[in-house]
């Protein structure tokens, strides 16, 4: 098998947080995109202050440092202890049930669990010890995994988000969200 196989292509999801990441991402960042499959999005940010990935996948993590991707091996934000100025992400979103799934990279890359939520839920649990004050996080979410199911989680965390760009895509919608921690008042 070819290891590239089992590397989630480059996709319009892909190209969607591409296109926010860019209009969204500011000299002086330092970025960390979670999960960053073929390293394509990291790898065209132009942060000074630099650009970090994660990647449990080690097909993936090493076709990102192919194109020059820093890249730590590990399951979403663990064990990182910077803080970054943005986070982006495109999780698993599939709604995916358990007799479902096949045990190899490439459908990782797609479950999203029963709910397509699972992942989603984890990573906006844990993103915060990583996310420097003022912090923003670029989501991206499909209209299959429930844009108000995830408002609840998002709430429920502590952070407020507004949609920053949009697409239909065979069948769904593709979203972008900007998330940042809820100021409280």
């Amino acid at each position: 098998m070819n290891p590239d196989d089992q590397v989630y292509p480059v996709e319009a999801d892909t190209r969607l947080l591409l296109e926010a990441a860019l209009a969204e991402v500011y000299p002086d960042d330092r970025v960390l995109e979670v999960g960053t499959g073929s390293g394509t999005i990291a790898a065209a940010l132009p942060a000074i202050a630099g650009v970090v990935a994660t990647e449990i996948n080690p097909h993936a993590a090493s076709a990102a440092r192919r194109l020059g991707v820093a890249v730590v091996r590990t399951d979403l934000v663990s064990g990182l202890c910077d803080r970054f100025t943005l986070v982006v992400f495109n999780p698993p979103y599939l709604p995916t049930a358990p007799e479902e799934r096949i045990p190899d990279w490439m459908e990782r890359a797609l479950d999203g669990g029963p709910t397509g939520r699972e992942v989603i839920a984890r990573f906006l649990h844990d993103v915060g010890h990583v996310l420097a004050p003022g912090g923003r996080i670029l989501l991206l979410i499909s209209s299959l995994t429930g844009e108000w199911e995830v408002g609840k989680i998002l709430d429920a965390e502590g952070y407020t988000s507004e949609k920053v760009r949009c697409m239909e895509y065979e069948g769904e919608e593709l979203m972008v969200l900007r998330i940042r921690r809820r100021i409280h008042r």
